[in-house]
């Protein structure tokens, strides 16, 4: 059996440190677990036992994340994960360096930014480049995050639109064939990215921006022909584009644009003898300056903590 030991921690302020603990000291329970470490609280002080690296890096991360609430910064229970994952990979990162890049504050005053390395990196490319792809698997905040820089670019005057498209015919069923007019027969297409605006914006303002086409929804195939000019453009499941479906929608994005594409190219429901848009773009266009491709792992997974195990067993099937 490796020995242990032991480090005891101090913070200055009995409030915050209680605010790091969480409601009856959740957040260390859930520190231990993950960490594999005992955590024992009293006051200002926390006492850490276990293996010496495993002492060092909780200490680390307990000092850290005390140090983002000195900065006002909301502590979500989520961001104990998030800190370890991040550590873990680079006992050097600053935390503060992530999770303070505030993107945007919902309605309900919650803060939205980035928690893991990539996502950092794919919210400044979402700054400084035109177009951007985000490619990797589900659960990474690749749309979600896409969608809250949307909103933050309107709010802010820096487009004057949003727009939200995607393949819809991956299913094997013709929108001609869907009941209702042309949003009601996208909206189940594009349901991941109403649900963003909706939580960012909230369920009756997103509608009045939606019937104002402030906001607006349409299937890839309606964007033939158009020229989209000072909008936020996304397009969603980009896996799923035929390369000339691909082209089509890069050559659409007009002056003072920024375009999105976001993909999982492990979940391609094209039919087998169908090239996917996304993987060429990958390989035509990743040399040319103003285009960024940002790549997302499972390490950037930031659902439920289950989501990342169901992909590494996959992975390894």
């Amino acid at each position: 059996m490796k020995p242990q030991t032991t480090r005891v921690i101090e913070f200055s302020d009995n409030t915050r440190a209680s605010t790091l603990y969480g409601d009856l000291n959740k957040n260390l329970h859930m520190l231990e677990k993950s960490a594999g470490v005992s955590l024992q609280a009293r006051g200002s002080h926390v006492r850490i036992t276990g293996l010496p690296h495993d002492v060092d890096l909780t200490a680390e991360l307990l000092q850290q994340l005390y140090d983002l609430l000195s900065c006002g910064y909301p502590l979500y229970s989520a961001d104990i994960a998030f800190g370890l994952k991040i550590l873990q990979c680079n006992p050097d990162a600053r935390l503060e360096s992530i999770f303070l890049d505030k993107i945007y504050v919902t309605t309900r005053n919650r803060i939205i930014s980035p928690k893991t390395p990539n996502q950092k990196r794919y919210i400044d490319a979402l700054r400084n480049k035109d177009i951007v792809f985000g490619i990797g698997p589900a659960g990474t905040g690749k749309t979600y995050l896409a969608v809250a820089m949307a909103v933050a670019a309107l709010s802010s005057g820096r487009v004057q639109s949003i727009i939200l498209t995607r393949p819809a015919v991956e299913a094997g069923e013709k929108l001609g064939f869907l009941p209702g007019d042309l949003s009601q027969k996208v909206h189940p297409y594009l349901r991941p990215l109403l649900d963003a605006l909706a939580e960012l914006l909230g369920a009756e303002k997103a509608v009045d921006m939606m019937e104002e086409k402030v906001i607006e929804i349409a299937p890839l195939a309606f964007m033939r022909g158009r020229t989209l000019t000072n909008a936020f453009i996304i397009l969603d499941e980009a896996q799923n584009t035929t390369r000339e479906q691909m082209k089509m929608f890069l050559t659409r994005i007009g002056f003072d644009s920024v375009a999105v594409i976001t993909g999982d190219i492990t979940q391609i429901d094209l039919p087998n003898h169908s090239q996917s848009g996304l993987i060429e773009a990958q390989k035509l266009l990743n040399h040319i300056t103003g285009i960024e491709f940002c790549a997302f792992g499972k390490e950037d997974v930031v659902r439920h903590p289950l989501v990342q195990e169901i992909i590494n067993a996959y992975e390894q099937k």
